[in-house]
């Protein structure tokens, strides 16, 4: 051991007798950087949300500017990516509907996500009959497909970009539920929450104190990944006429109106159909790599 002289002296000398820890924050993008996949789709993520929050303020034509001049024109110096059978500006039309993909997505998952959470824990703390209630109702819901779901419940509350939002989260609980079940199943067995039981701590305690940040990690991952499946859901509706109306420049809503036009003019569903699947894909990449990243079991 090194005397507290040698360590002035040292640190004096412009060394350190003890290894410099790293912050987390730094433990995590060293992770990250090595997934390469995972790095670029991460930047594909700002790159996306950045559009989303400044895109509607910068696009050359507005959304809803109708020029039957130019109806069915394909990418050229004027139009970059083409205009629609109205003769508005797709390039336009696709920036500014990247805030209500995003939006969609976030939301629906951030709201199916909150609830399963809440009944995960809740099922895997408590066990018994409230887990047994639970889970019957989460295999309920899985037995219907997902979009099967989510087509009945907007056909019940009606078309509209809130009942798309309310039926994507409806069919994102169960699979939160069920994940947050497993975990919290195996941390309530932990050496730390019964030393807790064993001192007299409360319920509450045991399972927002304790039990809930050892399922953060998953509820993470597993909320990135999700949301390229509810953009894609949203989308899928929104092409069936159950989710955005015209004349909203949701992805979905314009491939519904292009579709048509495949013969003549392909670029119209082209396009759309483009930033979609860039969208899903990177947000699959990053929620994959981002689970490699919060293994514990992967060493720095």
């Amino acid at each position: 051991m090194a005397t507290e002289k040698q360590i002035e002296t040292m640190e004096w000398a412009g060394t350190s007798p003890l290894p410099a820890r790293k912050s987390p924050f730094s433990r995590f993008m060293k992770k990250l950087i090595r997934q390469r996949l995972a790095f670029v789709s991460g930047i594909g993520i700002i790159g996306l949300i950045i559009i989303a929050i400044i895109g509607p303020s910068i696009i050359p034509y507005k959304i809803t500017t109708v020029d039957y001049q130019y109806v069915l024109q394909g990418p050229s110096a004027r139009h970059w990516l083409g205009t629609d059978p109205y003769g508005r500006d797709l390039f336009s039309r696709i920036i500014a509907g990247t805030r209500i993909s995003l939006s969609v997505g976030f939301f629906s998952v951030l709201a199916g996500a909150a609830a399963g959470t809440f009944l995960g824990l809740l099922a895997g703390f408590y066990g018994k009959w409230v887990d047994s209630i639970i889970m019957r109702i989460c295999d309920i819901l899985f037995a219907f497909p997902g979009m099967i779901l989510a087509i009945g419940i907007v056909a019940i509350l009606g078309p509209g970009i809130m009942n798309v939002v309310i039926a994507v989260s409806i069919f994102n609980i169960p699979s939160f539920a069920r994940i947050v079940r497993s975990s919290t199943l195996s941390a309530r067995a932990a050496l730390f929450v019964e030393a807790e039981r064993s001192i007299g701590a409360k319920n509450r305690r045991l399972i927002w104190r304790h039990i809930f940040p050892e399922t953060i990690s998953t509820i993470i991952v597993y909320f990135t990944m999700r949301i390229g499946t509810a953009i894609l859901a949203a989308a899928s509706l929104s092409f069936l006429g159950l989710g955005a109306q015209p004349p909203s420049p949701e992805w979905g809503a314009m491939l519904s109106s292009g579709r048509d036009y495949l013969d003549t003019s392909p670029f119209v569903t082209l396009f759309p159909g483009l930033a979609i699947f860039f969208t899903v894909l990177v947000f699959n990449l990053f929620g994959d790599g981002l689970r490699d990243v919060l293994d514990p079991k992967i060493k720095d």
